[in-house]
């Protein structure tokens, strides 16, 4: 049973930095998105650094704040070159792991690097994962790499499968042929991202991950597309899922335990 929301998008104000690929026209208020909760019935989520707002956190911070910390968490985004007690500050706050945006071509760090060694070794000294959101036959060829980097790796959105039929997929394939898999997780969320139906791929997904490696999320409040979807269309994915249990991977990446019978 999925309890969790896992990738949504909370903002306020919007005040997009100036490289912003997009810039949606409304924010999009916490209240909002617990009263999604509370609708489905849902028992927390995460919240994860929307890109137009680049490395500014203050948003998801505050909204933090102002939540249950045994329920809900953070996902933010920072340099590669970020400060130990920048970092700090973050975890203090909430966040429970980093992401890397890299569609649309945005600039890939190289994982062999010095710099990106030392921000791995920052993630892991704080039980921290690794979220990355990049076309799949891009992820593809590096998804080795990234899965042997020594931290959890969540892939975002069902890692953006390139073929509508799951045989063809590169990065459905790339994970069949990884000999290790105990650090990758799978966001089964935003199918209206993929211009086909990615049910098979979300079939083929959960027979390769072991149980307690997938999660549901809405991707409210689905920016570039608010007009084509809503959380309720989304949370029937969640509905398609069936008796999978969210519950061990709520509480590996972001130390939420869903077993307490709380709701939103």
């Amino acid at each position: 049973m999925i309890q969790f929301d896992c990738h949504a998008h909370v903002y306020e104000t919007v005040r997009a930095v100036a490289v912003a690929r997009y810039t949606p026209a409304c924010p999009a208020p916490l209240s909002d998105w617990l009263g999604h909760q509370a609708d489905h019935g849902l028992k927390g989520g995460v919240i994860v650094q929307v890109s137009f707002l680049g490395t500014d956190n203050s948003e998801m911070c505050r909204a933090l704040a102002e939540l249950d910390r045994n329920r809900f968490a953070g996902v933010g985004v920072v340099p590669l070159d970020v400060s130990d007690a920048d970092l700090d500050r973050l975890v203090a706050a909430g966040m429970r792991g980093v992401r890397w945006n890299l569609v649309a071509g945005a600039p890939r760090p190289d994982l062999r690097s010095p710099l990106v060694a030392r921000f791995i070794e920052k993630l892991g000294a704080r039980d921290l994962h690794l979220e990355v959101h990049l076309e799949g036959d891009a992820l593809a060829p590096i998804l080795p790499d990234l899965t042997d980097l020594g931290v959890n790796l969540v892939v975002d959105h069902f890692g953006l499968p390139s073929a509508p039929t799951p045989a063809d997929d590169p990065f459905l394939t790339a994970v069949s042929r990884l000999e290790d898999r105990s650090a990758l997780f799978l966001k089964f969320s935003a199918p209206y991202r993929m211009p086909f139906d990615v049910r098979p791929h979300a079939d083929t997904l959960l027979s390769l991950l072991s149980p307690g490696h997938v999660l549901w999320g809405s991707d409210w409040p689905h920016t570039r597309h608010e007009t084509r979807t809503s959380y309720a269309e989304n949370h029937r994915w969640a509905e398609m899922l069936g008796a999978l249990s969210d519950q061990a991977a709520a509480k590996r990446l972001y130390g939420i335990a869903l077993d307490t019978g709380a709701e939103v």
